[in-house]
């Protein structure tokens, strides 16, 4: 088994794996839930966050393992699982922000453990995480908002 280059590290990358798996799962069974409400649009696009965010978790694992620590696989982060449109995108939303959060703590402690490409590697998670999750989750609530809920709902099937 390799030593340890840094524990600490080791330990904010497992925290923020715990984020990533949580988002899986949530975003998993919400697609699920969209697409048995015969939401494809939905569906297609919560699937394919579930994806990046598999992809978010496996830089996080291999950077672990680089270190020579041990990824933490079963620990999640409180969450909840909604039935409802509206709610679904808001705790979808919640975890990206916390995610976000997370990711900018652990950003400013590589920076002060001078670990650059661990910090490289999460400032790339957080533009996606900020740039396209996050903000695709706030422009739906925000079409809710200004169409209605019928008619956005409408305009999720496909």
């Amino acid at each position: 088994m390799n030593k340890v280059q840094n524990q600490a590290i080791v330990d904010q990358l497992n925290q923020l794996l715990a984020i990533e798996l949580t988002s899986i799962d949530q975003y998993l069974a919400h697609s699920r839930i969209y697409e048995d409400q015969g939401l494809d649009k939905l569906y297609e696009r919560i699937s394919h966050e579930a994806d990046d965010e598999r992809e978010h978790a496996d830089l996080l694992i291999r950077r672990i393992l680089f270190l020579g620590g041990q990824p933490n696989l079963t620990q999640r982060i409180p969450h909840t699982i909604a039935t409802d449109v509206p709610t679904m995108l808001k705790n979808d939303l919640a975890v990206e922000q916390g995610n976000a959060k997370a990711l900018r703590q652990a950003i400013r402690f590589c920076e002060q453990e001078g670990d650059f490409v661990t910090r490289d590697m999460l400032i790339s998670i957080l533009k996606d995480t900020e740039e396209d999750h996050a903000y695709w989750l706030r422009q739906q609530l925000e079409l809710i908002e200004k169409l209605g809920l019928e008619l956005y709902l409408q305009a999720q099937i496909r």
